[in-house]
């Protein structure tokens, strides 16, 4: 699915989730949450394939595994922490986006101590 598919997909059901609010909001905001999910299934394909090209060039740049996933795990975390918060948004939960959008940004930070002390550790065996 490219680009192009995903916009018309997604035009198609905002004016279907439209017209349907009117009478039945609790309806819109079902097909606007499927709509959603099945998007995210389709990109699955191209998300695997530019993970194994990451892994393929860490492997070449000689990056621990370990890195890799972390920096993966935050990418994901991110996306969905987005995925859920507007989620949230779409039901009228502005209040409860932004506590998605802080736990997402609280794991990451988490997930990132690592990363930041390896990369620390790295600039200090640089200098004299």
């Amino acid at each position: 699915m490219d680009i192009g598919q995903v916009l018309a997909f997604a035009l198609v059901t905002v004016v279907l989730a439209v017209t349907v609010r009117r009478e039945r909001p609790e309806l819109a905001l079902l097909i606007s949450m499927i709509a959603g999910v099945l998007i995210l299934i389709k990109i699955l394909g191209p998300l695997g394939e530019a993970v194994g090209a990451l892994a393929d060039l860490a492997v070449k740049a000689q990056v621990e595994r370990y890195y890799l996933d972390t920096v993966l795990r935050i990418v994901g975390i991110a996306y969905l922490a987005e995925f859920g918060a507007q989620v949230c948004r779409d039901a009228g939960e502005s209040s409860l986006a932004g506590k998605v959008e802080l736990a997402g940004k609280v794991l990451i930070a988490v997930l990132a101590v690592p990363v930041i002390g390896a990369v620390v550790q790295v600039i200090l065996r640089m200098l004299p």
